[in-house]
């Protein structure tokens, strides 16, 4: 290792607290170290290896040197541009270009899932691709420019499509639970006779940092990943924890990740001294030939510094001693490639310089244009092809399949009499798998049991290939598989036990799959349908854990469709319009199921089964936003309302004609997200007095957007009210 206290000073002959520059002038003068110490030029062939110890050749070590180079020119460049006010995004890869490596042996379809400071990996891997510029690419992403290659200008984010880097926005370890499932899902689409959209010997790969490991989600992760492998079954996931010591000023205690990690049953421990490319070489293709040949998880332990602290607005020195700063720059993986470059006759010390120059100068980022409009931001975020998802939600299955799947012609659901809820969301998910061959159920319990409430009844033991299947008892990895599957070209459809369970793993769904297409501008997309038992059932015990009644953190994420079906004909329906959405458009859909409503026999009377009704034929659906009205040529008040709230309504406008000779209209909105305000506005107007009958809480509730709507769409002189639950 090089120190240099002369280059810690500015022109001034100062202390700079510049760490970026200092960082930059370190390099320089180490290298020049190097040429005043005699070094010659290269020597060899560029198919020989470096050292005869190690299999990376010469020609490998410079062409990951040079991503390594790259790298660390676009954390400069992206402070000078902050400066400037051209740049946005400050958090840089410096210390961390040991993940280069990474980049370059694994393949350009190995899904990557990425720590926010993989520019070397970036570097690396996108430098493969045919046109690809990965400097100017990253320049586009630091700019935000509406010509970014994934983003499209919408966020700083490491991805490419041709590359297979899918885009994150927080990896602080929520990405960790969709990697998992990523190669959960590509070993199912093998077993399904999916053809996956990599080739089937690829491998997945999510870095992270030494902080984000001890994160629930990731612990999750690690779980998920044992837990699987445990049970004999590939999981052909390559962890890359790069361990700097330290997360943004809090220090991870030392030797604590080897500790956790290095005797972990099903968990295969490698480390790599990430200041030593040859190293780092080494570990690394071990790391990927175990994970690709015996399709099990590798944890890549990769030890290394970090420069130029946490962001470009991070004073380092507030939290750590100034000594110690200075020592981890001397580990500046840089300075070591160059040491070893030179000690092996690789690159001259003349060379390394030139390159790194000319790096310098390819670097500078060149002012291009924005998005400037909110329709041109939004576009990605929730595609609706109208016309193309209610064909596909419209085209029945095969009919001798889907009368094999329910055991003949005559058992067939629409020639069975009434039933309620539950049961027909059975038998619409009988007929969604005939229809979706690549379709998939799971969750906890819903296999043999078939679930909580028998609603997945039968399903298993008809649809063999684990195409409906048990989890361990983690939200967070549900969802990490679903979003997986997605990737894998699967239609996945997991169960979320209860509402309240969703707020587990919220973020799986808010921060990863619903944001997806909008921060790779449609160009990846990870459809779901999550079933979620909902609302209140258990009268006089109030809207807490499994009798949650507010969905109301569903209803803040951009893009989520929300649909609530009150009876069985419509549930049926409705799933297969959000098959369709999932399966066309790539949308996330939450399916909420009222609990207290699926196994509701009666409507006003006990014994008057007028809350069964028939299963509508298969070409039957609902579309995106369509309500159902009951008493349309009513006059006197209409009634907003949704899933519990339905029948308790009907009740209600029953009493009223009966006692005061009132005719109530009855608006079942079906749809909870999107709301469709002007179907809305459109029966208030005709009516003028609007009671929103709304199970949710008074705060967040449904019933604020709806008169909302009711403001912005039916105009002035419409009377309302609302009947909702209590902030409690």
């Amino acid at each position: 290792m090089v120190t240099s206290p002369k280059a810690a000073l500015s022109k001034s002959g100062t202390r700079s607290t510049n760490r970026a520059e200092i960082v930059d002038r370190n390099f320089v003068a180490a290298v020049q170290a190097l040429a005043d110490a005699g070094a010659l030029g290269s020597t060899g062939a560029d198919t020989a290896p470096v050292t005869s110890h190690a299999a990376i050749t010469r020609a490998q070590f410079r062409e990951i040197f040079l991503a390594q180079m790259r790298s660390r020119h676009m954390d400069l460049v992206a402070r000078e541009m902050r400066a400037r006010n051209e740049g946005f995004y400050t958090i840089g890869s410096s210390g961390h270009e040991a993940n280069a490596v990474v980049g370059f042996l694994t393949r350009t379809t190995d899904p990557a899932f990425l720590h926010y400071r993989s520019g070397g990996f970036m570097m690396a891997r996108t430098a493969q691709i045919a046109g690809c510029d990965p400097l100017y690419d990253t320049a586009l992403s630091l700019s935000a420019s509406s010509e970014d290659p994934i983003s499209g200008g919408r966020h700083k984010v490491w991805g490419s499509r041709e590359a297979w880097v899918l885009p994150q926005t927080s990896t602080i370890a929520s990405h960790l639970s969709k990697a998992v499932g990523a190669a959960v899902a590509l070993e199912q689409a093998k077993r399904l006779r999916i053809a996956p959209p990599v080739p089937g010997d690829s491998i997945v790969v999510c870095s992270f940092g030494d902080a984000s490991a001890n994160h629930s989600a990731a612990v999750g992760a690690f779980n998920a990943a044992q837990w699987t492998a445990y049970q004999k079954l590939p999981v052909p996931v390559l962890f890359v924890c790069e361990d700097n010591g330290i997360g943004i000023s809090v220090r991870t205690p030392h030797g604590w990740i080897e500790t956790s990690f290095a005797g972990r049953p099903g968990l295969h421990y490698l480390q790599a001294n990430g200041s030593d490319l040859i190293d780092t070489f080494e570990r690394t293709a071990e790391a990927i030939a175990h994970c690709r040949q015996r399709r099990a998880p590798v944890f890549l332990h990769v030890l290394l510094p970090r420069l130029m602290a946490h962001a470009g607005t991070d004073i380092e020195t507030e939290y750590r001693p100034v000594e110690e700063v200075e020592a981890e720059e001397s580990r500046d993986p840089l300075i070591g490639s160059a040491q070893l470059a030179v000690a092996h006759g690789v690159m001259s010390a003349r060379e390394i310089l030139d390159t790194y120059e000319k790096v310098r100068a390819d670097a500078r980022a060149a002012a291009r244009p924005k998005l400037v409009t909110r329709e041109d931001v939004m576009r990605p975020l929730a595609p609706l092809s109208r016309a193309a998802v209610l064909a596909e939600a419209m085209r029945a299955p095969d009919s001798e399949a889907r009368a094999r799947a329910f055991g003949g012609e005559a058992q067939l659901p629409e020639r069975a009499p009434p039933r309620h809820l539950s049961l027909q969301i059975n038998r619409a998910l009988f007929d969604l798998m005939v229809k979706y061959p690549q379709m998939t159920i799971f969750g906890e319990d819903v296999a043999q049991k078939g679930g909580v409430y028998t609603v997945t009844s039968g399903l298993a033991a008809a649809f063999r290939g684990n195409r409906v299947f048990n989890t361990l008892l983690d939200e967070t990895t549900i969802l990490g598989l679903a979003q997986g599957a997605g990737y894998m070209g699967l239609l996945p459809f997991p169960e979320i036990q209860y509402l309240a369970y969703f707020h587990n793993a919220c973020d799986q769904i808010r921060g990863e799959a619903a944001s997806l297409q909008f921060f790779s501008n449609a160009q990846f997309r990870n459809a779901m349908v999550m079933r979620i038992a909902s609302l209140g059932y258990q009268k006089g015990f109030g809207g807490h854990f499994h009798n949650d009644n507010s969905f109301t953190a569903l209803r803040d994420i951009p893009g989520l469709v929300v649909a609530c079906p009150s009876r069985g004909d419509d549930a049926a329906m409705m799933l297969r319009t959000c098959a369709a959405l999932a399966r066309v458009d790539g949308r996330i859909v939450a399916f909420l199921e009222p609990i207290a409503l699926y196994m509701t026999k009666d409507l006003y009377e006990a014994k008057d089964s007028q809350w069964l009704f028939d299963y509508p034929p298969p070409d039957r659906v609902v579309e995106l936003g369509e309500g159902r009205i009951y008493d349309e040529e009513a006059r006197d008040l209409l009634i907003v309302t949704f899933g519990n709230g339905v029948p308790m309504s009907l009740r209600a406008a029953r009493l009223l004609r009966e006692r005061l000779g009132k005719r109530v209209r009855v608006l079942d909105l079906r749809w909870l997200k999107p709301l469709n305000g002007e179907l809305i506005a459109r029966h208030a107007r005709e009516i003028g007095k609007v009671l929103v009958v709304d199970e949710g809480r008074r705060t967040g509730g449904l019933s604020e957007e709806i008169f909302t709507a009711i403001d912005e769409h039916a105009g002035a002189g419409i009377a309302k009210r609302r009947v909702v639950g209590a902030d409690s």
